[in-house]
């Protein structure tokens, strides 16, 4: 008798830090090396294309009256409103990908998470990246040369309340050391990739195996 094929739902994976903790740097590593495996969510928003940005590939750009379209007729997972622009998830590319077996990569945070939560909870799986201390993430913000001074001094601000989410999560590295970090976000998605409720007919191969002792 043929064994039973096992495929896999895929994975809704939030990785949220405060600015400078080195998220899209893990980000794009995990992207880079998963690059069959994971798919990164690509935002509807409604401010204008920056020079360089692909619509489609960077962001799906639209109006807001296509946005509020959107939204109010459950198209979008999730959307949050900032600078006076819309962003938003759109709900049937994600469900396409998870469907299909791909892993789905959100740079969102908190508030993105919580409403992800609430629309597909049984796919999602939220990391939180924290820097090792507070004076490391200044001397990165600082070091990276982008921000003014005024600008690191309002990104340390907002870092207090963006990391005070963080019991909201279900995983949480401390960025001591990028390889080391990277290491333990894959150790993550290899285990959510082999959750039990995720392996599409396992409970038919176990009957098979089972007919068969």
């Amino acid at each position: 008798m043929p064994n039973v094929p096992l495929t896999r739902r895929g994975v809704l994976l939030v990785l949220s830090s405060p600015s400078g903790a080195g998220k899209t740097t893990l980000a794009k590593r995990l992207l880079q090396e998963e690059a069959e495996e994971i798919r990164m969510s690509v935002s509807v928003t409604t401010r204008a294309p920056r020079p360089g940005e692909v619509d489609g590939k960077d962001y799906r750009f639209v109006s807001k009256t296509e946005f509020q379209r959107m939204r109010e007729g459950g198209a979008l997972l999730e959307w949050a409103e900032v600078f006076d622009n819309f962003y938003g998830t759109e709900r049937a590319q994600v469900e396409d990908f998870v469907n299909s077996g791909h892993d789905v990569l959100f740079d969102i945070d908190w508030q993105g998470a919580r409403q992800l939560a609430e629309t597909m909870p049984h796919d999602l799986v939220r990391v939180f990246i924290l820097p090792p201390s507070g004076g490391a993430l200044e001397q990165r913000l600082t070091s990276r040369n982008m921000d003014s001074p005024e600008v690191v001094a309002r990104r340390m601000a907002k870092a207090a309340d963006e990391i005070s989410h963080w019991p909201e999560y279900d995983y949480v590295i401390v960025n001591h050391d990028v390889d080391e970090s990277y290491a333990e976000l894959k150790a993550v998605v290899t285990a959510e990739r082999l959750r039990r409720e995720r392996q599409v007919g396992l409970s038919a191969l176990v009957r098979e195996i089972e007919s068969e002792l």
